[in-house]
């Protein structure tokens, strides 16, 4: 790993929020494409997924999201429920954060992107019963539109579809239409 990505891992633990956020940042940006030094920090990663410290659990758990298209050897098909814990984490801005870019794992290859849709799917169909249920449905159907426009798989769109008409609610049945409109 060069020197200028270890400083921002090593950012990522200093007192200063603000030079956390910058770390933060400049790694998201970092691992939207593939890099060499994915299997580096990958174990501590997944040792943050279950850290007491909930931006830790977050982090972790985006960067394993993006770090997934970095993953020759196909870790995450593995590691991919330790990753889908902590959508469920008893932090909700924690969980949500990590809701928001699970999609990612998606761009990893076909296996990836059909265990990613099945428990989207899955957690779209049987989350009424929980707390903020809009607010997932909504992020479930933000994370599958996004995946849909890096792939143009169609069956993503078609699935997404069939979710969105399952809402009863005509208040939220127009806004998750929305977020697919002119898609």
């Amino acid at each position: 790993m060069d020197t200028m990505t270890a400083a921002l891992f090593e950012k990522l633990n200093s007192e200063d929020k603000s030079e956390q956020y910058d770390a933060y940042q400049g790694l998201m940006e970092k691992t939207k494409y593939p890099v060499p030094w994915a299997y580096e920090v990958w174990d501590g990663l997944k040792e943050d997924l279950s850290s007491k410290d909930a931006h830790k659990r977050s982090r972790a758990a985006q960067f394993l999201s993006q770090l997934a298209i970095s993953d020759p050897e196909e870790r995450m098909l593995n590691d991919f429920s330790d990753v889908w814990e902590v959508t469920r984490d008893r932090k909700f801005v924690t969980a949500r954060h990590v809701l928001q870019s699970i999609w990612r794992v998606g761009m990893a290859g076909r296996e990836q992107r059909k265990m990613v849709l099945n428990r989207l799917i899955d957690r779209y169909k049987n989350c009424m019963e929980e707390k903020n249920h809009t607010l997932i449905r909504n992020d479930i159907l933000i994370g599958m539109r996004e995946l849909y426009k890096e792939t143009k798989e169609e069956s993503i769109k078609v699935e997404a579809l069939k979710l969105i008409k399952m809402e009863k609610d005509k208040k939220y049945l127009k806004k998750y239409e929305g977020i697919w409109k002119n898609t």
